[in-house]
């Protein structure tokens, strides 16, 4: 059996689908609310499902019965300002998760985020050693706690303290794709720019407030939800390959790019609008992020990643256009 935490999120639910597509054995950590999340997990088959509340049962139950744990919850907001709620979930539940699997031998595979890079000026190399991790500087208390994670684990590691069998932390970097739709203003610009371009009305994008970038030239390592999924396969295939990852595309986009490529999907022309950048924001906004790939490539993944337009195109008309939009 694998257990997915945050198995009803986004990336989370398109890992449960694969694997249940695959015929494993899947259990679901995740709350679920009053939102439609449950739909994200509605066409697959699964072993259990429960609340985070139950999860030390679940473990205590389920000893020598876990092949790996893939650790995607979290509180993702990056505009979340409880600090004491991050940490609970991002840091002290992660180090659990850790130290049961070091004690029992599961494989632990968890969710990183490119937002431990912070403005990137100490670029975008995903060394996971603690001198490297040192340098760092996340812009907001989400990529702060994620990165509070890496270093200790780099810590332990360095310390050749107990670890799981396998570990792999993935720094994802803009994911897009189905079964996002309950994360509100913190979906894709993908899914924000479909929503209007499909209404007749033009695409909102940030006016850049930084003279080496023009509107709409701000560039992002975009990344499709299956090229993600796929890297997660393929470590659960290698058990051999731990460390910390990047999980991008290794190719900066423009944004401008991108809502081109909704438009396109559609058979339509852009239409684009630029609007300032919330001040709120405004002096954290990260106007290029590109992952350096080259660590994920020497443990051996070989295989592509999805161009952008093939990825928005296929996003477009076989999820978002389509009259069951999930996954």
């Amino acid at each position: 059996m694998i257990l997915v935490t945050g198995g009803a999120g986004f990336i989370g639910s398109n890992v449960v689908a694969a694997l249940a597509e695959r015929g494993e054995e899947v259990a679901v950590c995740d709350r679920l609310g009053r939102s439609e999340k449950w739909r994200n997990l509605a066409k697959h088959e699964i072993a259990d499902l429960f609340a985070p509340d139950d999860l030390d049962a679940f473990l205590a139950a389920r000893v020598g019965a876990l092949e790996a744990i893939v650790h995607m919850g979290a509180v993702s907001a990056t505009t979340e300002t409880d600090a004491d709620l991050i940490v609970g979930s991002n840091f002290r539940l992660s180090l659990r998760l850790w130290d049961w699997c070091a004690e029992n031998r599961v494989r632990f595979l968890y969710a990183s985020s490119a937002a431990t890079y912070g403005d990137g000026r100490q670029g975008f190399d995903d060394d996971g050693s603690v001198a490297a991790l040192a340098r760092l500087r996340p812009l907001n208390a989400y990529g702060w706690s994620k990165h509070l994670f890496d270093r200790r684990v780099a810590r332990l590691i360095a310390l050749g303290a107990p670890r799981p069998p396998q570990w792999a932390g993935l720094r994802f970097f803009n994911a897009y794709g189905p079964n996002e739709y309950h994360k509100g203003a913190q979906m894709s610009v993908v899914r924000q720019v479909y929503l209007r371009a499909a209404a007749g009305e033009p695409a909102r994008l940030f006016r850049s407030h930084n003279p080496a970038y023009p509107d709409g030239g701000q560039k992002r390592d975009f990344v499709w939800i299956g090229d993600c999924v796929a890297v997660i396969l393929w470590l659960l295939a290698n058990p051999g390959a731990s460390g910390l990852f990047n999980l991008g595309t290794g190719k900066a986009r423009r944004f401008f790019d991108l809502a081109a490529a909704v438009y396109h999907a559609l058979g339509r022309e852009p239409q684009i609008e630029y609007v300032d950048t919330p001040e709120a924001i405004r002096d954290r906004y990260q106007y290029f992020t590109q992952a350096e790939m080259g660590r994920l490539r020497a443990a051996g993944y070989a295989a592509p990643f999805t161009e952008l337009e093939d990825g928005v195109t296929r996003y477009v008309r076989d999820y978002l256009a389509a009259p069951d939009p999930y996954r």
